[in-house]
């Protein structure tokens, strides 16, 4: 098993290519600059620790034991535009994500990521 931040790293990558891919899919007329503004609602530490929150009772208890190691690592760097419970639960959806990534774990992998993509849009919607 791989240190819980090499998951995070993948699953940063991983998320990051999800969520930029489903926005062109669904603007496919914006510009770089309005994708990216759009995204950063989907991938900052705030709202990657409340999708954590919001997939916790559908998980596994083998995707919890990788989510409390995730949760747990010790990281030598905090965002600055973070606190540090949101940085450590990102942390561990990201450790998730790069866990189901890298054992071809894809199915249940698209399904949580389709959670937390409509579990955020929705929220987006409402503040609207």
């Amino acid at each position: 098993m791989l240190n819980p931040l090499t998951y995070a790293y993948v699953g940063d990558a991983v998320y990051e290519q999800f969520i930029r891919t489903k926005m062109v899919e669904e603007n496919p007329n914006l510009t770089p600059h309005l994708y990216h503004l759009r995204s950063i609602m989907y991938v900052k530490a705030e709202n990657q620790a409340k999708a954590m929150r919001h997939i916790w009772d559908i998980l596994t208890e083998e995707e919890k034991i990788i989510v409390k190691r995730g949760r747990n690592a010790k990281s030598k760097t905090i965002p600055k535009n973070s606190n540090v419970i949101d940085y450590k639960f990102a942390t561990a959806f990201e450790c998730l994500v790069g866990y189901l990534y890298l054992q071809g774990k894809n199915e249940r992998l698209y399904f949580i990521l389709n959670t937390v993509y409509e579990m955020l849009t929705n929220e987006r919607r409402k503040k609207q």
